[in-house]
């Protein structure tokens, strides 16, 4: 069986299609035939060595976590009702880029008609994350909600989810291509994190009292510019590390003003939490009242030129992979 491997830490390079035994179903599993692999932007640092504190990986390893596809078999104490039917799972942080893949069946969340499992792969972790966010910041109609990285794919949801709240938008996107498409999911205002001069432009953007809410998804430098943007009394989620660390702000300055900060270990949702959000998520797709943002879909085999396309970010919205 294939699958895209890291066997030592480092560039795309590093990320190889290899052979390896067929996964075994044991009670409380199923195995799944993948359709598609999601990716997520965590995933090439954790390869180039970043990140073990929160994201421990043993080399070598499979890439990838989140799949969809169809269950093929399943295990001692698991419905067989399960077989044939298309589903979606993410477990862990690894395995997921290969054929097939094995997992507890408490892990499946059925993708529903009217939902491709292309689409489903593109939302099975990202949705998660985006809708756990706009539940924990607990945004409100007529809310100011700023939106850091709001042109990737978990920023790209969570603009449509925050603008179904009733809330005023404001995203932060490098370059009119990805203005453009943040727009046109529901920002109610762009700003270019191009220029060095964005958070006085988002300040224009919200209003002089700023932000009730601030989804962070870039961190570093960049996300710590936002805690002036923030109202007196607001909420600021950190949750971002695409520049290489999380944002570090001045924890007193939030206190004093009121600010609630939540950070990556918010983000860490209960299996049951996590099952909740997808199957809520999945729904409203099918509805068309959600829609990923797909970039390009890459073969296994390229799994590498994948991860290159990423850290390049020339790309809109998901990256996903197709064995």
């Amino acid at each position: 069986m294939r699958v895209a491997q890291v066997s030592k830490f480092g560039g795309p390079e590093v990320l190889v299609t290899a052979d390896v035994a067929e996964p075994v179903v044991a009670p409380g599993e199923v195995l799944i035939d993948v359709a598609f692999v999601d990716t997520i932007f965590v995933e090439t640092q954790v390869r180039n060595g970043w990140g073990g504190e929160f994201f421990p990986v043993e080399l070598p390893y499979v890439t990838g976590s989140g799949v969809a596809g169809t269950v093929r078999e399943v295990g001692a104490g698991v419905d067989p009702g399960w077989v044939g039917r298309r589903v979606a799972s993410s477990d862990g942080f690894t395995g997921g880029s290969a054929e097939r893949v094995v997992r507890a069946a408490d892990t499946l969340t059925a993708v529903p008609d009217g939902l491709s499992p292309r689409d489903a792969a593109a939302l099975v972790t990202d949705s998660i994350t985006a809708l756990g966010l706009i539940e924990l910041t607990a945004v409100k109609p007529g809310e100011r909600v700023l939106i850091l990285g709001a042109s990737g794919g978990m920023g790209t949801l969570a603009v449509q989810l925050a603008h179904a709240r009733g809330a005023r938008v404001v995203a932060v996107a490098r370059g009119e291509r990805k203005r453009a498409l943040v727009r046109e999911l529901g920002a109610d205002a762009t700003v270019d994190g191009a220029d060095a001069d964005w958070p006085e432009r988002a300040r224009e953007a919200l209003g002089a009292s700023g932000a009730d809410v601030v989804l962070d998804g870039v961190g570093g430098a960049f996300g710590a510019r936002a805690l002036p943007l923030v109202a007196d009394g607001g909420r600021l989620s950190l949750h971002g590390a695409p520049t290489g660390d999380f944002a570090d702000i001045d924890a007193a300055e939030a206190e004093r003003r009121g600010i609630t900060v939540y950070g990556i270990g918010d983000m860490r949702f209960a299996p049951e939490e996590q099952q909740r959000l997808r199957a809520a998520a999945y729904e409203e797709a099918a509805a068309g009242h959600l829609r990923p943002v797909i970039g390009e879909v890459f073969p296994l085999e390229r799994a590498a030129k994948a991860h290159a396309a990423i850290e390049a970010r020339t790309l809109v919205g998901k990256v996903l992979l197709e064995p």
